[in-house]
């Protein structure tokens, strides 16, 4: 009897997911097999996004990666040998020509009625899908590698602007658009808002984003049209600013304690909420003012360590002082104005001037009876600084406040609260994107192939997210606290990918 050992992984599972979302039936329709290839352009589709759950290899070395699965599977071994870099690259070719905008609706109305999921809450954030090399010849139809706001700290590289829709059930995404690099975040929501409504079908669902919604004109585009919002306001608004301003000169707050986590762990303490319904709003819009402990803490960490580091970098300036580039008042003026920069005069620094008188010979030689000398000022400059506690106290007054607006009438502050909270589960998914499916770098010269490999990221994505889903699920359903599936048996409450 020959026996063979192989790896099967998260196959089988993987599988089951496209096959009850109907994926190849999906891609087979919007992207028929008119070659006569001898593995469809569906097969290969779902092979990649295999691939990508898996192990998330270059499409050159995706022939390499599945001999090792698919021997001794359903399918023959030699067909692992025909999904080679060259027809992956054709056939992601056809997938940027197809209509990806109604295969990507057709997938997510699958999943949501295979998984039932609510649609009541959609919440939306982009992030930075970051490029290595030039990319000087791009294609002007395909999306644009340019730079811009750089959300992985990489200034110098070329960026594609990723939005993303989860729902709030289960975190899973819905949709996704692929932005030029350059694009501002505040030009997307009122285009990504229309499409939501047009595939939901309705106006009545929440949309929550980040501050950059809070335009004007985003948030007036939603509300004329019967939409709702949740989203933060930036602190340079005037009404922001004024409340702040009240705060730190001691106007008394009605704070009502409304919402309460516990602490996961021993060591950590409970987050308290605590709501205020401004009333003062912007445009109309309700503005609920919301304090954390938890925030508090950061803030006053926060502060603690930026003054601590002017102050070193206070006392480094102080040891280069009237040398080189710091003899002046001016120029001294300016390095210390630098240091600063955001402390809100929470540091009392005197630039001292020291002036001394030499009688110094005029001209060269031995000095004499008929030796002349002129009088030289030398000013020599000094710092001096130390805390000032009453500015300090005053700004620690607004240590962890931040404003929400809605334009809901209906919900009260504290589901406004809870419904924002959930938008950091955004950043967890672009992190499973970007370290565990490796969404970036994706090996690929062409932004054609770049923008067709994107909609197989979100594919990929979205399967992470209804497995994670389902198991939480069963979890709740079968009373299971903890599962050890963590390295050395350890348990978790929230399983992850």
């Amino acid at each position: 009897m020959d026996i063979k050992s192989k790896q099967v992984d998260v196959i089988p599972m993987i599988n089951h997911y496209i096959e009850e979302m109907g994926l190849h039936e999906i891609f087979d329709r919007y992207i028929p097999n008119t070659h006569n290839a001898n593995i469809k352009p569906a097969q290969v589709y779902c092979t990649m996004i295999t691939n990508i759950l898996v192990a998330s290899k270059p499409l050159y070395k995706i022939e390499e990666f599945f001999i090792d699965y698919m021997d001794g599977r359903t399918e023959p071994p030699e067909l692992a040998t025909k999904y080679n870099d060259d027809r992956c690259a054709r056939d992601t070719d056809r997938l940027y020509q197809a209509d990806r905008s109604s295969m990507m609706l057709d997938a997510v109305a699958s999943a949501i009625h295979v998984h039932n999921l609510e649609m009541n809450t959609i919440h939306n954030d982009s992030t930075s899908l970051t490029f290595s090399g030039a990319y000087n010849e791009q294609s002007e139809e395909a999306v644009q590698l340019e730079y811009g706001y750089n959300k992985d700290h990489r200034p110098d590289h070329k960026q594609i602007v990723f939005g993303l829709n989860i729902t709030e059930d289960g975190h899973v995404p819905i949709g996704y658009e692929a932005y030029n690099g350059s694009t501002a975040d505040s030009a997307t929501h009122q285009p990504n808002w229309d499409v939501l409504r047009n595939f939901l079908g309705k106006e009545d669902f929440i949309y929550v984003a980040d501050c950059k919604l809070s335009s004007q004109d985003n948030l007036n585009h939603i509300h004329n049209n019967g939409g709702t919002f949740i989203t933060l306001l930036p602190k340079n608004i005037k009404e922001i600013k004024q409340f702040m301003v009240q705060v730190k000169e001691g106007k008394t707050i009605d704070w009502e304690t409304d919402y309460c986590i516990p602490a996961k762990t021993k060591k950590d303490k409970d987050t308290l909420y605590q709501t205020y319904n401004n009333e003062v709003s912007v445009d109309g819009y309700r503005i609920i003012w919301i304090h954390s402990n938890h925030k508090e803490t950061q803030d006053q960490t926060t502060r603690e360590r930026r003054l601590t580091k002017a102050e070193e970098q206070l006392q480094e300036l102080s040891d280069k002082l009237n040398q080189y580039y710091l003899k002046t008042h001016q120029q001294i003026e300016k390095a210390v104005k630098k240091i600063t920069t955001g402390l809100s005069n929470q540091l009392y620094i005197e630039i001292n001037e020291e002036s001394s008188v030499e009688n110094v010979q005029v001209g060269r030689g031995r000095a004499g009876e008929n030796t002349q000398y002129k009088e030289v000022i030398t000013i020599t400059y000094s710092l001096e600084w130390s805390r000032n506690d009453e500015i300090i106290e005053r700004e620690s007054r607004v240590d962890g406040l931040f404003p929400l607006i809605t334009n809901s009438k209906a919900l009260s502050a504290v589901d406004v609260l809870k419904t924002y909270k959930q938008q950091p589960f955004l950043e967890i998914r672009f992190q499973t994107g970007k370290s565990i499916l490796e969404v970036a770098p994706v090996f690929l010269k062409k932004n054609e192939r770049i923008e067709a490999m994107v909609f197989l990221f979100f594919i990929a994505l979205m399967i992470v997210s209804l497995i994670e889903r389902n198991i939480r699920q069963q979890m709740k359903d079968k009373g299971i606290e903890s599962l050890p599936i963590l390295p050395t048996g350890l348990k978790t409450k929230s399983p992850t990918w």
